[in-house]
């Protein structure tokens, strides 16, 4: 004997009820076959509503139920040839006229009891099942139509019967043992008390009613056809990349089915695991594939601990605390029998060992009674200071962890709480049985995808990780940066295991959003076609979002957009910064900053506000963590600068150098940040702060060599003026060349104070030969005394500067 039970949506209309038809002729050649149908997809739901509008005296009860008997009547025409038609027609149209006059006295009485609400969806199982009996018949196979509540016995508790095995398992089993046929079709959900009135088995009870089947007559297997292809290791609708599993025991099947996994009903497992009957998940729309077998002992197959990722929603958790509590028996007695008296279920529970509080987790919609019962079960405790007034924490959720070989892996919780807390998601309470198959933790309900996805990635996603990056800049650093971020895309999976989507893009004009990726073949276009960009929305989306492993990278030189990045560290959304604003701000944001970075497990990288793409910050970083101290710091921290004195020699004119450094790339947007010293301060007091320094522009001498005139008045005033002042710049050049010397605007650092200026240097000094656009740095420290530890190389240009961007992300994605 086997059982074959068919889904909603398995049955949905006559072409998936074709699909069954099909199905099961193949497997009655295999056996004796019982097959348990569920109502037409959505039927159970409109019943419902034809009744709660009936009562309310709501007349569209009538277009409900007309829709409902249409819905029937055109399955029939289709499946059943017109010469057979007329009884299953007649008997349907029957039924029709049964939830009718029912609801038609709903509408009068004004008032929709348990009992009436279960007989009036009970027809939904009840039609549909003799509609599949009379497609078999038509398509020439013998079905016998056998009404469950003939055999299924339950109490009287309306909605949720439970079920009396003893009576139960003797119908089942005299009634098959009288029976000669092959073929048996069954309606789910309904059975019957013992007074003889509909009862129902509760939401998904077609699948406890296949169990119970199987059960009572030792099936050899009994098939649940939905229309996924198995039990998976998380919610596809939340987790792309969710997979099959393709077998588990059936204690990691009550659990995931009791913790959101709506694949099978959890009372389904319990009559089938007392006999050993395997279950076997499968797809009606896809038969051939392999789906997930539900067994008593799973071998470790799928090389994981945890066999799924699965989470409750709409949860509240009511917390009782107080000294009062304190080693006095019966408080965790009286607070659980207060809820039970409401019929309230307790969905989850927490107790610290102190006794100084207990928490318990339970449906949301039960919150206003649950508090009343509680608050008047302790009034007295509360009213004299015993116990705290009872805190409700409403809009959470419970994310859980599934595995039987959790117990025997250490590290599985650790694992868990470090993945969700590295993105920000805080956990309210945690529970975990002794038998370590489930561990539960309590989030807010915003981040139940967030926390899905982490950890599914955390402990499924052997292939690689992702990284939602949103860039603020598309000009010429953060083209290069989009450009090579796309040419390395395919060996970022390959050799790192990294996937890099770029989730947000933002130039001053407009902003672009695309939760799959923005394409970076076309992202001009994309960005080009999207909305006005407005920045405190932006930061506001990316928030919102709520992504794993978020990225936020600033690759503009804009005041406003390092004034954002508080708000996204706080969000767990690291920030990559190319815009030195924020480090050369006040030393209490660059603190701040720091310390946020720290407090929300985020990342705050800005190697590239000094030097380009050389690993300046993170050298300085390697000594001071290894132990070192940074006593001086020496450095040529202008590419733009060291470009224009290796290229000023008195032929072409000074502003005409400095026109064709800002050509290439090598400025800042505004030339004279970079001429006037201000742009050098900035950096030798992100270095100075990073060797612990509490430094603030204002501390910093800048010696500048540019005449006031030329930094009056806009850019192109800038350039007016340097050509009218070509004799003081010339002078300045002439006095190097007569001392057998060159011109290098310096940095430098020691003892707690910075100065900046324009230098003369001899050619025994590091710096004399330093060509072109680079940028030199010298640390003397502790173990670099007499001979310095030298970063040297290109210190600008768009390509050199978002290679080191690119590098910062792949430091803030690990």
């Amino acid at each position: 004997m086997q059982v074959l039970k068919f889904g909603g949506t398995s049955v949905a209309n006559a072409d998936n009820i074709n699909k069954v038809v099909a199905i099961v002729q193949q497997s009655i050649l295999r056996d004796k076959t019982v097959v348990v149908v569920s109502a037409l997809g959505g039927v159970t739901d409109s019943l419902l509503k034809a009744g709660a509008l009936a009562a309310i005296a709501d007349e569209s009860y009538k277009d409900v139920l007309a829709t409902i008997e249409r819905r029937h009547i055109d399955a029939v025409k289709v499946l059943v040839p017109v010469a057979k038609q007329s009884s299953i027609l007649s008997w349907v149209k029957q039924r029709c006229n049964e939830i009718e006059d029912i609801c038609n006295g709903v509408f009068l009485l004004g008032e929709l009891s348990d009992r009436t609400r279960d007989r009036i969806v009970s027809f939904g199982e009840l039609i549909s099942s003799q509609i599949v009996a009379a497609r078999l018949k038509a398509a020439g196979t013998d079905a016998v139509w056998k009404d469950a509540r003939e055999l299924i016995i339950t109490d009287s508790n309306h909605g949720y019967a439970a079920v009396d095995f003893a009576i139960t398992d003797h119908n089942i089993r005299s009634y098959f043992a009288a029976a000669v046929e092959n073929l048996f079709v069954v309606p789910g959900f309904v059975a019957s008390s013992q007074a003889g009135l509909t009862t129902t088995l509760g939401r998904g009870g077609s699948d406890y009613t296949a169990a119970i089947f199987a059960s009572a007559l030792d099936a050899k297997v009994l098939e649940i056809w939905t229309d996924v292809s198995g039990m998976m290791t998380a919610d596809p609708r939340l987790v792309p990349h969710a997979k099959v599993l393709p077998r588990i025991s059936y204690q990691e099947a009550m659990e995931l089915s009791h913790f959101g996994a709506k694949v099978i009903y959890p009372p389904t497992i319990q009559p089938v695991m007392s006999k050993s009957i395997p279950v076997w998940i499968k797809n009606t729309f896809d038969p051939e594939a392999h789906g997930t077998v539900i067994e008593n002992e799973v071998v470790k197959r799928n090389g994981n601990n945890i066999r799924g990722i699965t989470s409750i929603n709409k949860i509240a958790l009511l917390s009782l605390e107080g000294p009062g509590m304190v080693g006095v028996p019966g408080f965790s007695k009286r607070l659980f029998e207060a809820l039970a008296a409401e019929q309230i279920n307790v969905i989850l529970i927490t107790q610290g060992s102190s006794e100084h509080s207990i928490c318990v987790g339970i449906d949301e919609a039960t919150l206003v009674d649950a508090k009343a019962a509680v608050d008047k079960a302790f009034a007295w405790e509360i009213e004299t200071g015993k116990v705290d007034p009872l805190v409700v924490e409403p809009g959470l959720s419970i994310v859980a962890l599934v595995g039987d070989n959790m117990k025997s892996h250490p590290g599985v919780s650790g694992k868990m709480f470090g993945a969700i807390g590295r993105n920000g998601v805080n956990i309210r309470a945690i529970a975990q049985g002794s038998s370590e198959r489930n561990i539960s933790a309590v989030i807010a309900a915003v981040d139940v995808k967030k926390a899905i996805n982490v950890l599914h990635e955390e402990f499924f996603e052997t292939t690689y990780k992702q990284v939602n990056l949103f860039i603020a800049g598309a000009g010429n650093v953060g083209s290069k940066l989009l450009s090579q971020l796309q040419q390395q895309h395919a060996w970022l999976q390959e050799q790192l295991r990294l996937q890099i989507r770029i989730i947000g893009i933002a130039n001053s004009r407009k902003m672009v959003f695309n939760d799959e990726g923005v394409n970076l073949r076309n992202w001009k276009q994309e960005l080009e076609a999207g909305q006005p960009m407005d920045l405190d929305k932006f930061v506001e989306i990316t928030r919102s979002k709520n992504l794993r492993n978020s990225v936020f990278a600033d690759v503009t030189a804009n005041d406003n957009v390092a004034q954002t990045y508080d708000r996204l560290l706080e969000k767990s959304i690291s920030v990559v910064a190319c815009n030195k604003v924020a480090c050369s701000s006040s030393y209490a944001y660059y603190k701040k900053l720091k310390d946020l970075a720290r407090e929300y497990n985020a990342s705050f990288q800005f190697e590239t506000n000094v030097g380009a793409g050389l690993p300046v910050i993170g050298t300085l970083n390697d000594l001071l963590r290894s132990g070192d101290t940074v006593n001086r710091i020496e450095a040529v921290l202008s590419g733009t600068l060291n470009f224009v004195f290796n290229n000023y020699n008195g032929e072409k004119s000074f502003a005409e150098v400095v026109k064709q450094a800002q050509e290439e790339g090598y400025t800042e947007p505004d030339p004279r940040l970079d001429l006037g010293g201000t742009d050098v301060m900035r950096k030798i007091m992100i270095l100075a702060r990073e060797s612990g320094e509490q430094l603030e522009m204002e501390d910093i001498t800048n010696s500048t060599f540019m005449p006031a005139s030329c930094m009056q008045g806009s850019v192109e005033d800038f350039y007016a003026e340097m050509a009218k002042q070509e004799t003081h710049f010339k002078a300045l050049y002439d006095e190097a060349v007569k001392a057998g010397k060159k011109l290098k605007f310096v940095a430098k650092y020691e003892n707690g104070k910075a100065a900046v200026g324009l230098q003369h240097i001899d050619p025994q000094h590091d710096f004399y030969h330093l060509y072109g656009k680079d940028n030199v740095v010298l640390f003397y420290t502790n173990r670099y005394v007499e001979q310095p530890l030298v970063v040297k190389g290109a210190g600008a240009g768009a390509e050199v500067t978002a290679s080191g961007v690119f590098a910062d992300i792949i430091r803030a994605a690990h």
